[in-house]
């Protein structure tokens, strides 16, 4: 949203801050500004000047000599070469001394472009006549403005007086971040009426008087809506004997500051009230509308229509549209139609100001690819009280400016009026939720400066201010009078709250902190994934996992379900470094799977976190289930933890795939991925998966440690060398070793495995060293030689040889 400083200034008398002091507030109040921009700050000693008489140059056939009046007692002489100097033409003219803001071809200089005294070609010129690039602006704003040559300025221009003042080329123009919310503020009057608030000024907008003189506009139109939900209001009236002409200087200065190109004083006035209401309005040739009658109806599949740039859309019956008695003629709330535009020759002008659908004109717009001024407002959701109020204000605008004769009455379609909102008054709940000892008095005279109407304990909320709807709203109003950096710094009300992060988050914080100790790099990858994943990881018909959440508009079939294992995305990673040739790599991911409780899905899934980790190259199954067992140990699971063979995961290798056991409860698994999934991913390598649970690991998880003093007795070791039936698992022996070694058993570690010839088919040498150690007291052979006799005969119940 852009604002004219000047016309704000027209609205709030006595506002005389500077820009910056302007913008500073505006921000603190919550209106904030993004930049300003001074257009004059350029420009200097520019005034009128009146020619008085041409000659030519003596050495120069494209130079002239002119002596131009500038409101001195004599003129001054000035060379220019523009080819288009008059007698009597009133120009721009640039005093010694003085600034331009850029040359002739419209490039700008930062600082802008001292004029001095000097020669041209041996002739004396005291001074620049300019063109309108010269001056900081473009014909765009200017079409009156010629190709080349100098600015023409108005018969009446008062010559000697300041030109840059009179074209309003010293305006500021100041740029806001309005939020959607506060849709008022998309109007001039809206910031204004902020201005005035911020200042603690007058807000005083111009006095809309009554309009019309002859007959009456229901005899003349009537207007029929058929889709009342998507038109909440439509008002029209008639300007009969319409006089096209250019608007007047003040109008086309304030357009021109907005960035508005003035085209003629019809179109000038729905444009001006468009940007002072913020209520877009459109004219019709009454005397092009078939049937004198309106009608408001949805857009039939396939209808074409010409819209004002002379296009043909295609429309769909989701679109709104005005139409006469017999055709369309305007899209509603985006652009009207190039059989009813408004042209020279028109005699009876329609004006129409109405109240769209915002959701409904965002959405035809992008489906027509056109997103008009009015479309951008539109979608925002205006009042539509607003609407009567700007089109008074036009038709007060048509007869102030000659344009033509206004018809009394107006048509207004509107069956159910917005009403006014009630909010409790309760100072004291505001200042306990801000903090703050503001009196009830002073809360009160803040809501009665932006027009919130407090009696007794009852706030009414005006129409336009669609952003109060509640208690904390009010509040906010509150502070923002007093001053967002007056607010003191209190400790929030309540008991005391222990500060941290939550349970969950430490654990997988701990389980990344885990993964890159161990030389794991992190990965993102979607949640998104296309059906066909399950069968490239040998997921049998029937498998759960099969049940997805499906996404009703997705981007394509690979993006069309919610996954529900975290396999598929941490292997394409893999196989993306495996296909640019690393010779080695290792992935981790705190990934959420979504497992739906019903298909088709009824309420939100259960999003569960996994903790994964793969990799390829150094390492094998031993090296992931060691990541496993430390995040474990590390979370604080105290108890045993084993791994089950059976788990029987189809995209893991048969032979080389464990679940995680803990307290009877499976925590997750890890293997070898299955030589067919991996090559299906690109992988010619050996590749190892790990994927955790995270919720159920924080249901055991604890950080409470226990400090144990250091031992003060030795420890004795003992070395086990063992021939195994290969069905026997190491934490079967290893079950063994816990029971029998009884409290003095303090560890235990696996330090060589070996499979081969030696040992004969079916079986292997596995070597375990043992320690034993008593906290108080130094162990003998006398303790530890019975616990391992009682190990030997546990272990030959399991056809465990001891290796000789």
């Amino acid at each position: 949203m852009k604002t004219s400083l000047e016309w704000i200034r027209a609205l709030v008398p006595g506002l005389t801050v500077s820009p910056k002091e302007y913008c500073d507030r505006m921000t603190m109040f919550g209106q904030k500004v993004e930049f300003y921009t001074d257009f004059g700050k350029d420009l200097d000693k520019i005034v009128i000047g009146e020619i008085k008489s041409i000659e030519k140059h003596p050495d120069a056939d494209h130079l002239v000599i002119c002596q131009v009046d500038v409101g001195k007692e004599s003129p001054i002489q000035i060379v220019t070469g523009a080819p288009n100097t008059s007698v009597g033409m009133k120009v721009p003219v640039v005093l010694d001394g003085g600034r331009v803001a850029g040359g002739h071809d419209g490039t700008k200089t930062e600082g802008g472009i001292k004029i001095k005294k000097g020669k041209l070609r041996g002739v004396e010129s005291d001074g620049m006549m300019c063109s309108i690039e010269e001056l900081g602006s473009s014909r765009d704003l200017f079409p009156d403005a010629p190709e080349s040559g100098l600015y023409p300025l108005s018969a009446d221009a008062p010559v000697g007086e300041d030109c840059v003042h009179y074209l309003g080329l010293d305006d500021v123009v100041v740029d806001y971040e309005i939020t959607s919310n506060r849709v008022d503020c998309f109007a001039l009057l809206g910031i204004a009426r902020e201005a005035a608030c911020a200042f603690n000024l007058p807000f005083k907008p111009d006095t809309v008087t009554e309009t019309g003189t002859v007959g009456n506009v229901a005899d003349d139109i009537t207007v029929e809506i058929q889709n009342k939900e998507l038109c909440s209001r439509y008002t029209a009236r008639e300007v009969k004997d319409v006089h096209i002409a250019p608007s007047p200087e003040w109008m086309q200065r304030r357009l021109r500051s907005q960035g508005i190109r003035p085209i003629n004083n019809i179109v000038d006035i729905t444009n001006y009230v468009m940007v002072e209401y913020g209520q877009p309005m459109h004219s019709y040739d009454y005397d092009k509308i078939a049937g004198k009658k309106i009608v408001v109806r949805n857009a039939a599949a396939g209808e074409k229509f010409t819209t004002l740039d002379g296009q043909e859309r295609t429309l769909d019956e989701k679109m709104l549209m005005i139409c006469d008695g017999e055709k369309a003629v305007g899209i509603a709330g985006i652009m009207g139609g190039e059989n009813s535009m408004i042209t020279d020759g028109v005699k009876t002008v329609l004006f129409e100001a109405a109240t769209f659908d915002g959701t409904n004109i965002r959405l035809s717009s992008k489906r027509l690819g056109m997103r008009t001024e009015a479309s951008g407002i539109f979608e925002k959701g205006l009042d539509p009280n607003n609407a009567i109020l700007a089109m008074n204000r036009a038709c007060q605008l048509v007869e102030e400016l000659g344009a033509g004769t206004v018809v009394k009455g107006v048509v207004d379609i509107y069956e159910n009026p917005v009403k006014e909102k009630h909010i409790p008054f309760e100072p004291d709940k505001y200042n306990a939720f801000l903090g703050t000892d503001i009196p009830a008095d002073t809360i009160k005279e803040y809501f009665e400066r932006e027009e919130l109407k407090v009696e007794g304990n009852d706030v009414t909320i005006p129409t336009f201010r669609q952003d109060l709807e509640e208690f904390a709203d009010l509040a906010e109003e509150a502070a923002r009078f007093y001053g967002y950096d007056r607010i003191p710094t209190t400790l929030p009300n309540g008991g005391a709250a222990m500060g941290g992060i939550a349970k969950k988050e430490r654990v997988a914080n701990l389980a990344r902190e885990v993964a890159r100790f161990s030389g794991f790099s992190e990965a993102m990858t979607f949640s998104f994934e296309s059906p066909k994943v399950f069968d490239k990881l040998l997921l049998s018909a029937d498998d759960p996992a099969r049940k997805t959440v499906t996404i009703s508009n997705p981007l394509g079939e690979d993006f069309s379900i919610m996954r529900t294992l975290a396999v598929n995305g941490i292997l394409t990673s893999l196989a993306t470094n495996y296909g640019r040739r690393n010779p080695d790599a290792r992935l981790f991911e705190i990934a959420k799977i979504y497992l739906p409780k019903a298909v088709p899905v009824t309420e939100q899934p259960d999003e569960r976190e996994q903790f994964t980790a793969a990799f390829y190259g150094e390492g094998d199954f031993y090296t992931m289930k060691g990541v496993a067992e430390e995040f474990l140990e590390q979370a604080g699971l105290k108890g045993k933890i084993t791994c089950d063979p059976n788990s029987n995961i189809p995209y893991l290798h048969p032979g080389r795939q464990a679940n995680i056991i803990y307290d009877g409860k499976v925590l997750g698994f890890l293997g070898e991925i299955h030589p067919t999934v991996a090559a299906s991913y690109g992988i010619k390598d050996r590749a190892y998966y790990l994927d955790i649970d995270l919720p159920t690991v924080v249901s055991y998880a604890s950080f409470d440690r226990k400090y144990e003093g250091i031992q003060n007795f030795p420890a004795s070791s003992r070395d086990i060398s063992m021939i195994v039936p290969t069905g026997i698992t190491a934490g079967q022996i290893e079950e063994v070793f816990e029971k029998q070694g009884g409290k003095l058993l303090e560890s235990y570690r696996l330090f060589d495995i070996y499979e081969g010839a030696q040992v004969g088919l079916g079986r292997k040498s596995m070597a375990y060293s043992l320690t034993f150690r008593a906290k108080d007291r130094s162990i003998t052979d006398d303790d530890v030689n019975p616990i391992m006799e009682k190990i030997v005969n546990a272990l030959g119940d399991l056809k465990v040889e001891l290796r000789k």
